[in-house]
């Protein structure tokens, strides 16, 4: 196994949740969508989205 010094900042704290999710577990295991947010989910995929481009949102916010 490669020592810390030698991991990205990526794989360290990619490695830490892993580690902190093995310690604490999944807290959303087990439960289920209800029906309304499931309906909800479909309709949204059903219409195409529109992408904003990283330019165009620095058009419209404007930056520092």
């Amino acid at each position: 196994m490669a020592s810390v010094k030698d991991l990205s900042i990526d794989d360290l704290e990619h490695l830490i949740e892993q580690k902190v999710l093995e310690m604490l577990g999944d807290p959303d295991s087990g439960l289920e969508l209800r029906e309304e947010f499931k309906k909800e989910l479909e309709a949204r995929l059903a219409r195409p989205s529109k992408r904003v481009s990283q330019q165009e949102v620095l058009n419209r916010f404007g930056h520092d």
